[in-house]
This record gives structure tokens, C-alpha cells and sequence, in this order.
């Protein structure tokens, strides 16, 4: 439906590792777009002249990354 498109510039940063998020949007970012995110549920929510917008994660994806960077950070000596 191209009532419900809306297209905005930002400017963001790529960081090449693998976490539970793909993108780490900041508070100017958010506010631009109006969005909320919900983190308990990988789920981002924004409006739209048609309805409210659900940008959803893969929640197993997400878990898998998340138990791998925890493994890393329990292995990880941070002593100096």
C-alpha cells in the first residue's frame, strides 16, 4: 500500500559482530521515525497513516547470539 510508506534519512553506523539487535537506533533516531521499541520482545512499533507498524525479530536468532556473547564475555579476563 503506498499510503503506508514513509521514508526518512539517518545516519547510522555499521558494527561487524553478531548481537541480538541488527541496528542500535538512538533517541533522535526513535523520535524521528515516532517509534517505541519493546526489548523483552524484539519488537519495534511505529505509526502509520494506515495502522501501527511491527517491525519484529526472530526471537531464536536472537537468543542464540545473546548466549554466545555472554559465553564470550564470562571467558573473557577483564583483570589487569
Amino acid at each position: 500500500m503506498a499510503s503506508n510508506y514513509r521514508i526518512k534519512h539517518i545516519n547510522f553506523y555499521v558494527a561487524d559482530f553478531d548481537t541480538a539487535y541488527h541496528t542500535i537506533f538512538g533517541r533522535p533516531a526513535l523520535s524521528k521515525f515516532m517509534a517505541v521499541p519493546h526489548y523483552a520482545y524484539l519488537v519495534l512499533k511505529m505509526p502509520s497513516p494506515a495502522r501501527v507498524l511491527a517491525l519484529r525479530a526472530n526471537l531464536s536468532i536472537a537468543y542464540t547470539y545473546e548466549t554466545e556473547s555472554l559465553a564470550l564475555t564470562e571467558s573473557t579476563d577483564l583483570s589487569i
